[in-house]
Order: C-alpha cells, then structure tokens, then sequence
C-alpha cells in the first residue's frame, strides 16, 4: 500500500476477497465469522439479496441525478424513515456529513448560542463534527476547532446540569457511545435531556451507529421515550453503500431555505436503492422481534461464558451492541489478534474495550460460535 495516506496507521495484512450470509473469506480462503459488520454498516450480512438486486437494477436504469430535479426514491426512502409523521430528511454520503448538516440546522434555529456535547462522544472527524466530538485523540493538532462548543459527562446528570447556560441552543448526543466505550445512556440521563428539551434547548441525537435496527429498534431513542428534534444516521441504512440521513422535525425543516445547505452525491439513486431495500426489511416487525429476541441470547451467552472471567470488568449492552470492558487495555489489541487466528473479527472501542456489531440477520447458533471463541481466549 504504497500509493495511499497513512491515516488509518498499519493495515491489518489480510484482504478479503468476497463475503456470505454474515462471513468473511481472506485472500487464503480462510473463513472469518464476522462480529463487526463493517463497523456497523452491513446489517443485513454479505447476502442481502433484495438489496443487491435493487442496486443492480437502479445501475442498470440511472445511476446518478442531480439534486436539481425531483427523485422519488428519495421520497419513499424519507417516508420509511419517517415513522412518527413528524420529520423531514436531508440525504448526504455519511454520518459526519449527516452530523454537519444537523450542526449547521441547529445554529440557523438558535443563532448565537453554543452546543453541547459530551466527553467521549463521537460525531465524526470533519471540523465541525469533529468540534463536537470531545476527544483529545480526534481533536489533536487541529486547532483552532470550530467555535461555540461546550461539553459536559456523558450519564453524569449533575456535570449536565452545571454546563446549560441560558447560551445553550442544542445538545448532541449518542444513546450509546460507540467509539467512547460502547456506554449505554441511562434512563435518568435521557430524563434530564427532555427536561433540557422541554426548555427550549434543541435535541440532536446521533444514530450513525445505533440507527437501522442495531438496538432492536428502528432508532434507539425509542427504547428511553425520546422524541429528537434532529436525528442523524448512516452505517447501516445502505448495507455497504455511503448513505447518511439528517431528520429534522417538520416545524424545524423549513430553516433550510435553498442554497443553505446542499449535497452533489447526497440521496444519489444508487444508494437509495440499496436505503429503501434494508428499510423494507427493518420496518417489518417480526424482523425487529428476532433481533430482539437473539439479542437477549447474546446476552444471556456473555453473561455465562465471560461475566466472571478475571479479564473482564463488565459487559454492557443495548441490542446486537456490545461492550467488553478488559481489565488490562494493553490485552485489547492482543485478543483481537488471537480472534482472527480463531476466524473471529471483532473491534475495539475507547482504550480497554472489545466491541461487538454482529449483523443483524446472525443466528443464535452463529452467535454462541463467536461467544465461544472469546470465552477460550479470555
């Protein structure tokens, strides 16, 4: 890899050559039981027939338009997303673009006020999604951040309280910091939220990697009562292809007179094709139901095969979402080495955490195979 920027540090030294149903298969043949999903994106596994016909089709048919003319794609696909009746949806290429465009709705609704976030949050790595995104190690060397940013602790209702000024316009937010730990809002944190809400303070909440069913859910607001005033989304909505989605509630969506904010690629047809596709499946309930449902087993295997390993200081979870908290950080980057020589992919998340995204179409059978593999590492 001569020719390409090092910024995503030494690649691991293996190429996968193609993927089935929720597997991977390296350039040796070897098969790898795939408990990332791309890091969230394919959902629905490497096998997503309806999806890929739908993009075959509308490749085939247009595979471009600009947004200067009407796509009805984009409108069956915002109406799937649209569950409440409430929002209207702004289409771009990823979660950072999605995440921009709510930063920049939000300061058009509350002009001269700030934003607030929390520490270990993660929005994404443009400048102002990288702003709200309290990280040393994201922000780093790139000073001076976008201005207007405060930040408080995650679940810390008292640190969230003292930060809210009457300059606080909108509070951006994760129901499960992804990349900061795999952390869970509680149900007192997302109480203080609406109260916050109640007040006039906007509520942005990031689903990048907890929208599309993840949670069990269609959106994982849903599992604590919350009704955002701007919800963002990408990973999982395409199932491989770039797609983010900013939804805004209808009273709000107007701010966005034309030529306030715009996209080239953003809703481009393709990916709306392969968006409507997994929407179709995520929307049906029985397909919910089972997530749910093998989600608890997940649950269930990790609380009897991990829970009282020495390694192990907690395991947190919401739906196929999961945290292993290591006693010692430095074993993170070990385990994942040892689980890839055992055909098992998994991610690591904040300094001492192992992060499980299996797809969501994973049996249970499947599941208690990539549990088993932890359990003889651990």
């Amino acid at each position: 890899m001569t020719h390409l920027l090092e910024n995503y540090g030494k690649r691991i030294p293996m190429t996968f050559t193609h993927g089935e149903g929720v597997y991977l298969y390296d350039q040796t043949g070897k098969q790898y039981l795939d408990f990332t999903s791309g890091i969230g994106v394919m959902n629905l596994g490497y096998s997503f027939e309806a999806g890929k016909a739908a993009v075959k089709a509308q490749v085939d048919a247009i595979p471009h338009l600009s947004n200067l003319y009407e796509n009805p794609l984009q409108e069956e696909v915002a109406a799937y997303l649209d569950y409440q009746g409430s929002y209207k949806a702004f289409f771009a290429n990823s979660g950072a673009e999605a995440n921009e465009a709510a930063l920049k709705l939000a300061r058009l609704l509350k002009p001269d006020t700030t934003i607030l976030a929390f520490e270990d949050g993660f929005h994404g790595r443009t400048f102002g999604a990288m702003s709200a995104t309290m990280q040393d190690k994201i922000q780093k060397g790139f000073a001076p951040l976008v201005p207007g940013f405060t930040k408080a602790v995650y679940n810390d209702v008292e640190s969230l309280s003292a930060a809210v000024t009457d300059k606080t316009g909108a509070i951006i937010f994760e129901i499960v910091q992804g990349e900061g730990g795999v952390t869970p809002i509680t149900q007192a944190f997302s109480e203080s939220l609406k109260a916050f809400q109640k007040q006039g303070i906007l509520l942005i909440v990031d689903e990048v990697q907890t929208g599309n069913g993840r949670t069990g859910k269609l959106f994982g607001f849903e599992h604590f009562g919350l009704e955002p005033d701007i919800i963002t989304s990408a990973k999982g909505l395409g199932n491989g292809l770039p797609i983010g989605v900013m939804l805004a509630k209808t009273e709000y969506a107007t701010a966005f007179t034309a030529g306030k904010h715009g996209s080239t690629f953003g809703g481009n047809p393709i990916a709306m094709a392969s968006a409507k596709a997994v929407l179709k499946q995520l929307t049906q309930p029985a397909f919910l139901a089972e997530v749910t449902e093998n989600a608890a087993f997940l649950g269930a295997e990790l609380a009897d095969k991990l829970a009282d390993k020495a390694s192990v200081v907690a395991i947190r979870q919401l739906g196929l979402m999961v945290g292993i908290e290591l006693r010692d950080a430095n074993q993170v980057p070990k385990v994942l080495v040892a689980a890839r020589a055992h055909g098992l992919l998994v991610l690591s998340a904040g300094h001492d955490v192992i992060r499980l995204l299996p797809p969501l179409v994973m049996s249970q059978a499947q599941l208690a195979d990539g549990v088993a593999i932890l359990e003889a590492i651990l």
